[in-house]
């Protein structure tokens, strides 16, 4: 591993970054330019010390989700992320792992909504960001390990979150649909071709829909749910799409003024006393 250049990258990218720039508070007596280390292993997920120690050429060799979470950490573009991959002696991710790399500018859009729940899907719906406010309104999703990572699969496992019942059947409808495409354009031997071959042996529902073969079924823009904190919310599904990376961000606003606003605002400090100090995104894992 080439400790010299990997060391040297990670310190001239750390420093490029202002605390502004992810969405932490610059606080006073900064003497150290850019961003401090501590701050990178708090975005990262990880522990202070195994990132100083990387980043000092002290550490073992890093795994590939510990090198993909310090890119997202650091706001590399998909072209910085390879190099970081290959300095590491883990030579450049496959295209589906690729994609999974979050376009630094939809990272930036997600700091600036701490107060907003929020979250970054890739193309088998397994979260890759969410907002501190997203986290309080539906849990932390990078807690899902497997099969699970995937809010299809937890869909027709029985996870259905806090969506109103009345919504349930085109929501399914909504998943299946995507997942077909997906299963079309990669092939049956894909990964999204074992999840929806997994799906159709656990459950009837996701069999009988699949049978149906709906293709481009558009979700509702207007969703309700019943939250176990703040009760019922009626809330607007904005959806941006990165074409590029074939990826999703979800937004979801209330209407100001009405009571689901104000519930709103209630998540958003729960929220923020759930992620504490430092960043407002809860980075998901990437893709094995």
């Amino acid at each position: 591993m080439e400790y010299g250049e990997l060391s040297d990258f990670l310190r001239k990218r750390r420093e490029a970054l202002q605390p502004e720039d992810v969405g932490m508070a610059r606080g006073r007596r900064r003497r150290t330019p850019g961003l401090r280390r501590e701050e990178v292993a708090v975005l990262a997920s990880m522990s202070a010390d195994y990132y100083s120690r990387l980043e000092g050429g002290r550490g073992p060799q890093p795994s590939a989700p510990m090198l993909a979470a310090i890119a997202r950490a650091l706001r590399l573009t998909v072209d910085e992320r390879d190099y970081l991959f290959v300095l590491a002696q883990h030579g450049i991710p496959p295209r589906v792992t690729r994609l999974d790399h979050v376009n630094p500018g939809i990272l930036r859009i997600l700091d600036r909504l701490d107060d907003t729940p929020a979250l970054v899907l890739n193309r088998l719906h397994e979260t890759l960001a969410q907002t501190s406010a997203h986290i309080a309104f539906e849990g932390d999703h990078s807690q899902y390990d497997g099969a699970e990572r995937s809010g299809i699969y937890r869909w027709f496992t029985g996870n259905r979150g806090h969506l109103n019942e009345d919504a349930w059947d085109n929501h399914a409808r909504v998943l299946v649909s995507l997942l077909r495409s997906v299963v079309a354009a990669d092939g049956p031997k894909s990964r999204a071709g074992a999840l929806a071959k997994t799906l159709r042996e656990l459950s009837p529902e996701f069999a009988e829909l699949w049978e149906a073969h709906e293709v481009g079924h558009e979700h509702r823009t207007t969703k309700r749910f019943q939250h176990p904190v703040v009760g019922d919310l009626e809330l607007q599904c904005e959806v941006m799409e990165d074409r590029e990376q074939q990826q999703t961000m979800l937004v979801f606003t209330a209407i100001p003024g009405t009571e689901s606003a104000e519930k709103l605002r209630l998540l958003a400090v729960l929220g923020s006393q759930q992620v504490g100090a430092g960043s407002g995104r809860s980075p998901g894992t990437d893709l094995r």
